[in-house]
């Protein structure tokens, strides 16, 4: 006859065997999964992009944009890539202005908002246009010729976020619409915030 703690060792065993194969086999899972993730598909092979990866994303101190350019010529090549990045660098600052305006200007009590922000926003292209000539090179890379017989360059570039702000606070202390609506120590502010995020 099994008496009480008889079966409350059998019962802990049960459990303790339970629990072991359970953790097996979430560790089996986690191998698995980690695998596949080091090891792309059957049938497909894995692309290293190079200039590429999360030291060369946009962060809060600098906008970041990469891009390769490929031609029969090696100079138009590297002229393909660093104007493809200077694209998308141009389009990531555009969209993160953009909400920063549209922040401030609704944080501001302004009669006529809709003409102060299409100000701000023609302004920042026009001081986005004039940085982008300054912007650095943090990453270069030429293929010398790839089996097409062309050449393929990968670039990374980045701008500073403080010198496009300081650019931007210049513009727009200099323009004689906004100057009366312009507060700088708020703009930043909301640029900072913004610029946070990106972290």
């Amino acid at each position: 006859m099994r008496t009480p703690s008889t079966f409350r060792t059998v019962t802990v065993l049960f459990s303790a065997l339970l629990l072991s194969g359970a953790m097996t086999s979430c560790k089996s899972k986690k191998k698995a999964a980690e695998a596949e993730a080091k090891n792309p598909p059957s049938g497909e092979t894995e692309v290293k992009v190079m200039c590429s990866g999360p030291e060369f994303f946009t962060n809060n101190e600098f906008f970041r944009a990469n891009a390769v350019g490929e031609s029969m010529d090696q100079m138009t090549s590297k002229s393909k890539a660093i104007t493809a990045a200077k694209g998308q660098l141009a389009s990531d600052i555009n969209s993160n202005i953009k909400r920063v305006i549209d922040q401030y200007v609704n944080s501001r009590e302004l009669n006529n908002r809709e003409e102060v922000s299409e100000r701000f926003e023609g302004l920042t292209r026009e001081v986005v246009d004039q940085k982008l000539s300054g912007v650095r090179t943090i990453c270069e890379k030429q293929v010398t010729v790839n089996a097409n017989g062309n050449f393929k360059t990968y670039i990374a570039i980045e701008l500073s976020a403080q010198e496009l702000l300081a650019a931007y606070n210049e513009r727009l202390s200099n323009d004689e619409r906004l100057r009366v609506d312009y507060d700088y120590e708020k703009f930043k502010e909301t640029f900072e915030k913004e610029m946070e995020k990106m972290k």
